[in-house]
């Protein structure tokens, strides 16, 4: 039994008024499932995030397919991930986990048949694999085609993007690049993040715009000018998470899970929609 306490978030509400197509895919969800502790480095586990409390947030949103990403709390213990994808199956759920160079490889080959298809990378307090590692974890997860997914506060991007420029395979820039606090839509730096994705290799997540906002929600004007501006620039290169179960806000913060999906309806045309939850996310993941 785990001495952590049981879910206490809202699962359920009103449904969003954006309906989401099938094949809808949630690109960013953290499980945290009875049994597995925190482990040193990470943040504590201040209640369970399980596979079935997910899919009632699932049946709410009407989503089909879903990424989970390895927590920080779970640092590079990635068995309640692997858990986790063998409850929601490989039709349905990928997953990204913490990768090491020193991985061996016959446990990537066990992790991608049951849905693993990206490493983490979490330039931020508590993250288990920071940039300074990120090439070598790419040389590593290369021969199974896997991607990156690497997040930063993207006021420092300058410090960062030689790092980026060198990554040969696909990469995913997370969470809005995570401008703490938010930056005008026009700043350098967004124009940087906009050359990246010329590039051809980079994809932009659109996720968790209030753990960054300045004005708050239910829209997020400040970090929605950004994702605007990065949406109309490259729709083909954009995927949509939830970032539940939004560990990363006090209790007192704790978004709307509808009120994630629906700033879609703010940012981006009905056909880019459907490119950001359906087609984008099943040609990075093979759903």
């Amino acid at each position: 039994m785990s001495d952590i306490p049981a879910n206490t978030r809202p699962l359920d509400g009103p449904a969003p008024v954006l309906k989401a197509p099938p094949g809808a895919t949630d690109c960013h969800i953290h499980i945290y499932l009875p049994g597995f502790e925190a482990q040193p480095g990470g943040p504590a586990i201040p209640e369970l995030a399980t596979v079935e409390d997910y899919r009632q947030v699932q049946r709410r949103l009407s989503l089909e397919r879903v990424v989970v990403t390895q927590p920080n709390a779970y640092q590079l213990d990635n068995r309640a991930l692997l858990q986790a994808l063998d409850m929601f199956g490989t039709q349905t759920a990928r997953g990204i986990a913490a990768v090491t160079p020193d991985t061996p490889q016959h446990e990537l080959e066990d992790w991608h048949a049951r849905g693993v298809r990206g490493a983490r990378i979490m330039q931020l307090p508590g993250g288990a694999v920071k940039i300074d590692r990120m090439l070598d974890v790419e040389r590593v997860i290369k021969p199974l085609g896997w991607h990156l997914m690497v997040q930063f506060n993207g006021r420092h991007l300058d410090d960062y993007v030689d790092e980026l420029r060198k990554i040969e395979g696909e990469y995913i820039i997370d969470h809005i690049g995570k401008f703490m606090d938010p930056v005008p839509a026009d700043d350098a730096r967004v124009d940087e993040i906009l050359r990246l994705l010329d590039k051809g290799n980079a994809w932009f997540k659109v996720c968790a715009g209030y753990e960054a906002s300045v004005t708050g929600g239910p829209r997020y004007e400040d970090i929605g000018a950004i994702a605007r501006r990065v949406i109309a620039h490259a729709p083909d290169r954009i995927l949509w998470g939830s970032n539940w179960p939004h560990v990363g806000v006090p209790r007192s913060q704790y978004p709307d899970d509808a009120e994630q999906l629906d700033v879609l309806l703010h940012w981006a045309e009905p056909d880019v929609q459907k490119k950001i939850l359906v087609d984008n996310p099943a040609r990075l993941y093979g759903f």
